[in-house]
Order: structure tokens, then sequence, then C-alpha cells
């Protein structure tokens, strides 16, 4: 039986510059750091109290530069935007609308796409 969703996985291109954006610019904090041999490594990065991670592939993962399809659930969308465009983050304009939560798109520094959309209320 399933029990719940571990992580997800995105190509990255320099794990530390992934490492430093999820942590720096995000505020996610780094989960797991296992060498696998050579220079790989398998990292995990999640936001403080999160059950899913983000695991970090630098080889023989997805690609780089994709749609993630990931969407990370946020408190208050038009702050944390307003927050992430002052610090440089690649987003979108914040979407607000009568039919759906205030949202946005963003990406890494790969150019890596996810959603943020803040929780109905």
């Amino acid at each position: 039986m399933f029990t719940d969703v571990r992580a997800c996985a995105v190509g990255v291109s320099d794990t530390d510059a992934a490492i430093a954006f999820f942590t720096g610019r995000l505020g996610f904090e780094v989960r797991m750091d296992v060498p696998m041999g050579g220079t790989v490594r398998w990292v995990e990065v999640a936001p403080p109290g999160a059950t899913t991670s983000v695991a970090l592939l630098s080889a023989g993962g997805p690609g780089v530069g994709t749609d993630t399809g990931i969407r990370f659930a946020v408190t208050d969308a038009t702050a944390l935007h307003a927050s992430l465009r002052e610090s440089g983050v690649d987003v979108d304009e914040l979407v607000v609308s009568d039919w759906a939560p205030p949202m946005f798109d963003f990406r890494d520094p790969d150019g890596n796409t996810y959603y943020a959309s803040e929780a109905p209320a």
C-alpha cells in the first residue's frame, strides 16, 4: 500500500548551485546529501516541515530546463512572489482570479519551471 510521496526529481547541471538556490532563495533545507561515486550525489531539499522532498539529480535524471510539474503550496502567494522577485528569482506575473487562488510560476537557475499556489481558505 502506498503511504506518501517521498520525493520528486529535478535535473540540475550544478548540484551545489541548485542547493544554494533552494536553500538561499527559497528557504528550503537539505534533507539528504549522499555521495554516490565520483562526482555524483543524491541530494534532497524540502521546505521545513514538508513530507515530500525535491531530489536534485545531476546525472541519470530528468532533463535540465524542463517544466517539472511540481506545484508548491504556499501561505501567501502575493508576499512570496514579491520576495522572490526582489531576490532575483525568475518569476512570472502573479495570477489572481475569481476562480482560483493566487499563483505564479518561477524558474531555478537551470530554467526548470515550478509553480506556487496559495492554499484555498
